[in-house]
């Protein structure tokens, strides 16, 4: 029981986390109460690696 009250509490507050960044940080605003999470979160997703988009490319069926 104790197990599944410890994985349910991690569940929530990673969840909480998705939440807040996609309600501050990810739209450019600072994150209020707690300015220093949402930086947190900013550096996090600037380390990420991400695909830049191939601008030439025709991935359409018709020739």
């Amino acid at each position: 029981m104790l197990t599944i009250t410890i994985a349910m509490l991690i569940i929530l507050l990673l969840a909480g986390g998705v939440v807040v960044y996609v309600a501050y940080p990810a739209r450019g605003h600072k994150t209020p109460y707690v300015p220093w999470v949402g930086e947190a979160m900013e550096k996090a997703a600037d380390a990420m690696p991400t695909l830049e988009p191939e601008e030439s490319k025709d991935w359409s069926l018709r020739r």
